[in-house]
């Protein structure tokens, strides 16, 4: 079994550290299903840093989109997760979203996208209704780019509507969540070693 695969969690909260986020906590126990899989995570909170507007690799004057860039294309496996503000995903995954535009003209040694043979995994969490349509927005933008998306890779959670109980404070997990999780960690550590072994081919 390959020990090398690696996973990103970019967390897209809106909450700077050290902040609690339940974004955080699903991201992480999305990071602890995929060790179980001997791939190893870290992450990172987008909204610690500067992130410029745009849809180019670099847009100068501080942006630190270039050090998160350098991170996303050195894991194989990218744990993408935000918060539901308003029954959409947070402006700050919107942010990343744009930024990663930029990557639809990059392409490997072989004239390949350069997110090819790379993984994704969509994470929303929220106490509002819209993480099927936040999903399907992550899954269709993330393929754009060059990820792919493994079978019923989704992980989610909606609280009760109208009312202010988040992820974070829940007493344990709920079953459906951690079945998901396991789910999503199981096929995308799967389908990351197949593409390692046998990638996309070049035109």
């Amino acid at each position: 079994m390959d020990e090398n695969l690696t996973a990103l969690l970019v967390n897209c909260t809106l909450k700077p550290s050290p902040s609690e986020s339940s974004t955080e906590v699903l991201g992480r126990q999305v990071l602890a299903a995929l060790a179980e899989h001997n791939v190893t995570g870290d992450g990172m909170r987008i909204v610690d840093r500067h992130i410029a507007p745009g849809v180019e690799t670099d847009m100068g004057d501080g942006d630190e989109w270039p050090q998160v860039r350098a991170k996303v294309l050195a894991a194989d496996i990218l744990v993408f997760a935000t918060p539901t503000w308003m029954g959409q995903q947070s402006s700050v995954a919107q942010r990343v979203l744009e930024r990663l535009d930029a990557e639809l003209s990059e392409t490997d040694d072989q004239g390949r996208p350069i997110l090819f043979d790379k993984v994704a995994i969509p994470v929303v969490v929220g106490n509002e209704d819209g993480a099927h349509h936040i999903t399907g927005i992550l899954t269709q933008s993330l393929g754009d780019v060059g990820f792919t998306i493994p079978a019923q890779s989704s992980v989610y959670w909606n609280g009760e509507a109208m009312q202010a109980v988040d992820y974070k404070d829940l007493d344990s997990t709920p079953d459906a969540v951690a079945s998901a999780t396991a789910t999503a960690a199981r096929n995308a550590a799967h389908l990351a070693r197949l593409l390692r072994a046998d990638a996309y081919p070049a035109e």
